[in-house]
């Protein structure tokens, strides 16, 4: 089964936006990680990922898929095979974002919204168990 488990936010001061997640809805900090020009922090409620990135600069490509400046980013789903549901995703015709090779797949859905598929180990601090 297929479950929504991860929502990723571009944000300007990750310290400041992190210490408001958790301050005011109290989510806890699961995760930092640092990879491919940006900074992500990972927060979660125990079923869901919060992911907060910064990134170095506006001008990488991964930054702009979304838009310039504060915004969601994209929004992830646990699936429990990624390689079929890439397939799915090309009989769609959905356009693979990501590199060859490199988990999640970020894709540009029909609409244009930018989503990442997984399996639920890639989202820090979830359990995708009912």
């Amino acid at each position: 089964m297929s479950r929504v488990v991860h929502l990723a936010l571009k944000v300007n001061d990750l310290e400041q936006s992190a210490a408001f997640w958790q301050k005011v809805f109290g989510f806890t900090r699961s995760e930092v990680t640092r990879k491919r020009g940006h900074t992500s922090c990972h927060l979660t409620d125990g079923r869901f990922d919060l992911a907060l990135i910064q990134y170095d600069s506006e001008d990488t490509v991964e930054a702009g898929l979304a838009g310039a400046g504060p915004c969601i980013h994209h929004f992830g789903i646990a699936v429990n095979d990624v390689g079929s549901t890439e397939g799915e995703l090309k009989r769609y015709g959905c356009e693979i974002l990501s590199q060859p090779g490199v988990t999640p797949i970020k894709f540009r859905a029909p609409g244009g919204v930018i989503v990442e598929v997984g399996t639920a180990g890639v989202y820090p601090g979830v359990d995708i168990r009912d």
